[in-house]
């Protein structure tokens, strides 16, 4: 019985072991391989956003890997492990549990708020430092967490934006205000309900819906009995397509005003012709105003085809965690987490810096409204609050 259970003790050391030597795999040509993790949802109705954010990662780690990167005297190259958490709480802290125990190096992602925070805890513990493109909830790096960063502003200058654009510049007085109850969307609109109510407006409806449904026909028929002139939805184009189809449908004359979430491509393509006249916000500049938007969008539009939204951030969020890595000289997360706060380089969408939340510096808003069937620019909101005219 002894001998048997010698010989158990001694597999499984063997098969640890195993384990841990694979987790140190050099490469074909007797390179070191990092893993970093990207996460987001691959699956479901965020499909298109998700895979946008993995091909951003995607891009910048082969350019990379193709300029190659020396660290520790030993050459070294990047694998990027994608996982799908499906915009769902639950599934990203599965998800972040299996790349803490594939031994990533660090993470890009998640893509949703509501997912970034509950992931960015168990990242926390395992001391794995957390990138996030696209998480714009307050709360992401409120946490106190020496582990999480993001490249994009946040919604508290993004609902102010909004909040203040729809009194000031859409002339609204009577606001009615949904979200989708997640992190980001009820996060964004309480951040707006604040902006709108200091700059005068009244906010005549509060509610609320999922971020998996499509029938608002209930809640828009309420809403427009108090007859609003702006309707604001925080949360994403898989909702808010739908949503402002349903309310011209109904015929409200209210103008319909969005965040980041319906600011994309794909929301046009939901919506159609009820998209035009529509307003939304995104954090940072236009595409073509980001220091390396032209010669990014052409690589990735010939690579993946047309960016949806966040991939530049993406792009920029896997440099900083590279570059953070060139600074220490080590792919060891406890040795290159040190070095985030440093990181300081010109990325594709601006200037990559943090403050000591993990915030990317500045930043900037920009608002777009749909004319013709395509987002055209209104006005850019530099982190000074002084807007750059059309």
């Amino acid at each position: 019985m002894m001998k048997n259970m010698v010989w158990l003790l001694v597999l499984a050391t063997g098969l640890t072991a195993c384990d841990k030597k694979e987790n140190a795999a050099t490469g074909p040509g007797g390179e070191t391989m990092v893993r970093i993790g990207s996460v987001s949802p691959l699956t479901g109705p965020q499909a298109h956003l998700g895979k946008d954010n993995a091909n951003g990662a995607r891009l910048a780690i082969d350019e990379i890997n193709a300029a190659g990167v020396t660290l520790g005297g030993k050459k070294v190259k990047f694998e990027l492990l994608t996982e799908d958490d499906q915009a769902d709480p639950k599934i990203a802290t599965i998800v972040a549990d299996k790349l803490i125990d594939q031994r990533v190096s660090g993470v890009i992602g998640h893509l949703n708020s509501g997912t970034s925070i509950p992931a960015s805890k168990r990242y926390q513990e395992a001391g794995i430092p957390q990138i996030s493109p696209s998480a714009t909830a307050i709360a992401y790096t409120a946490q106190g967490f020496n582990t999480t960063y993001r490249v994009m502003t946040n919604d508290l200058q993004q609902g102010k934006v909004l909040g203040e654009y729809a009194v000031r510049k859409l002339g609204a007085k009577r606001i009615a205000i949904i979200d989708d109850r997640t992190a980001y969307g009820q996060g964004l609109a309480d951040e707006v309900e604040k902006a709108a109510k200091a700059a005068g407006g009244t906010i005549v409806a509060r509610e609320f819906t999922t971020d998996r449904s499509t029938d608002f026909l209930a809640i828009l028929t309420s809403i427009k009995a108090k007859k609003p002139d702006v309707v604001f939805y925080g949360g994403m184009d898989a909702q808010g397509a739908p949503m402002v189809r349903q309310l011209h449908s109904l015929g409200l004359k209210a103008k319909f005003l969005g965040g980041d979430g319906v600011q994309t491509t794909e929301f046009l393509k939901l919506a159609g012709i009820d998209t035009e006249g529509v307003t939304a916000s995104s954090p940072g500049l236009p595409i073509d105003s980001m220091p390396g938007g032209k010669e990014f969008r052409e690589k990735f539009t010939a690579k993946y085809g047309v960016i949806q939204n966040y991939a530049p951030y993406a792009y920029d969020a896997a440099r900083a965690m590279v570059d953070a890595m060139k600074l220490a000289d080590s792919a060891d997360p406890k040795k290159y987490l040190a070095q985030l706060p440093h990181v300081q380089f010109t990325g594709v969408t601006g200037n990559i810096s943090f403050d000591d939340k993990g915030d990317i510096r500045g930043g900037a808003i920009t608002l777009y409204q749909v004319k013709n069937g395509k987002w055209e620019f209104l006005e850019t909101v530099t982190g000074d609050a002084t807007p750059d005219k059309k």
